[in-house]
């Protein structure tokens, strides 16, 4: 099982009377997203299953991929691990999965992934961790293949 997580590109900061769920992407922001959707485009396979938070910045960003994706309010802001590798169905589940989301939920999730207990880490805007659980008879390991940031492109 593959497993992806996309941070949201930069967003607009909170403005009075705005909620969170509202805020929206930033011009540059909006070039983070499209450039890492080309990259993704490329690389994810046609039966990848995509799950995206309903805050309109992660909406903006998965929209950039170009593919249909399904909006989870476990995903939302504030969410856990627990909620997000339930969704996913880790390490259980088969194919690929990309989940776009927010921090620090997917730095959270990675560190525990990784057996980097007790760590978060801090996800850049706009950037993508590509992990893949792998299954042998003798093991059970969690390998990162790749970590992009929209900046690299």
């Amino acid at each position: 099982m593959d497993l992806l997580f996309w941070r949201h590109a930069e967003a607009s900061p909170s403005t009075e009377g705005d909620t969170d769920m509202a805020r929206s992407l930033t011009h540059r922001g909006e070039k983070q997203a499209l450039r890492m959707g080309r990259w993704l485009d490329g690389r994810l396979p046609d039966g990848a299953r995509i799950f995206c938070s309903p805050a309109l910045r992660t909406v903006q960003t998965a929209q950039a991929l170009g593919r249909k994706f399904k909006t989870v309010d476990d995903l939302s802001p504030g969410s856990s691990p627990e909620d997000l590798l339930s969704l996913v169905k880790w390490p259980h589940g088969g194919g690929t999965v990309l989940v776009v989301g927010h921090q620090p939920v997917l730095g959270l999730t990675i560190a525990a992934l990784m057996g980097w207990q007790g760590e978060e880490l801090a996800i850049r805007k706009g950037s993508v961790w590509w992990l893949r659980k792998k299954r042998t008879d003798s093991s059970n390991s969690t390998q990162l293949l790749t970590v992009q940031a929209p900046e690299m492109l």
